[in-house]
């Protein structure tokens, strides 16, 4: 059994992915959203700095607008995406309510990171609420961020947009929540033999050759996107941990330095 892992975790950045937000039928889980707020609001009681990077809008703004399936047209997604949006974040604030967290909402593109001016803006706002003891929630400005841009503005998926945040704001860790409970050296949904493999130092084209899938119907994500925000959590000297998110209390278990999921650094 692996021995209880040594973890930075002054500010940590917590993705949250559309699977643990989002029932396979498209109903919302409140339950995972409340014990995240819980969870969360807990480490910040002790001092824990929290930055939330929160997918789900589409799957919500799917579920208010009573759709069983994404529309093809990329201004419905987009439309989808802003409606999905408000509701998301009026349930989240809810939610955080009952535990007196305050929250607040950064919608971010990618070219934001580019250009040096927004770029010194957008770390002044996250320090700036951090400094309030306020928690941003992070997501990708759907109704802006499309590839027929002229300029690249897609993250592509919220795996790489919570590296990106991460490292950018000097993170100590990234807890990546998903529906997997960690990385294997085989597709556990095929293969009865895979492994969870506990702790990866090094994510190299051996890893990748493991990778593989898609992600859910909801959302965008697959392992690769996951060792790619890995591999650039462990380029800026950070550390990431890949778990299951189906009940977000396993925060707890992992700041407690518990092997959950699989250590990446």
């Amino acid at each position: 059994m692996e021995e209880m892992r040594k973890l930075r975790a002054k500010r940590v950045v917590i993705k949250v992915g559309t699977s643990t937000l989002v029932y396979p039928d498209g109903a919302i889980n409140l339950r995972a959203i409340d014990q995240l707020a819980f969870v969360i609001s807990a480490m910040r009681h002790h001092h824990r700095e929290v930055v939330l990077v929160s997918s789900g809008a589409i799957g919500v703004g799917l579920n208010y607008m009573g759709l069983k399936q994404r529309p093809k047209a990329i201004p419905d997604q987009q439309a989808i995406a802003a409606i999905g949006q408000a509701e998301l974040l009026s349930i989240y604030k809810e939610r955080f309510a009952i535990y007196e967290q305050k929250i607040g909402q950064l919608l971010l593109t990618r070219d934001i990171f580019v250009y040096p001016k927004s770029h010194q803006n957008v770390l002044n706002t996250f320090e700036a609420l951090l400094a309030q003891n306020v928690v941003p929630i992070v997501n990708e400005n759907d109704t802006v961020a499309v590839d027929e841009l002229d300029h690249e503005t897609k993250f592509g998926d919220n795996d790489q947009l919570s590296a990106i945040v991460a490292t950018n704001i000097d993170a100590d860790l990234l807890i990546m929540l998903s529906d997997i409970d960690g990385f294997y050296d085989g597709n556990p949904h095929a293969d009865a033999k895979a492994k969870l493999l506990p702790h990866i130092a090094t994510v190299d084209a051996q890893t990748y050759a493991l990778a593989g899938g898609s992600g859910s119907r909801f959302g965008t994500g697959g392992m690769v996107t996951k060792l790619k925000a890995a591999e650039r959590m462990l380029k800026a000297d950070g550390q990431m941990i890949l778990a299951n998110g189906a009940d977000p209390a396993v925060i707890f278990q992992i700041l407690a330095g518990e092997p959950v999921g699989t250590l990446f650094g």
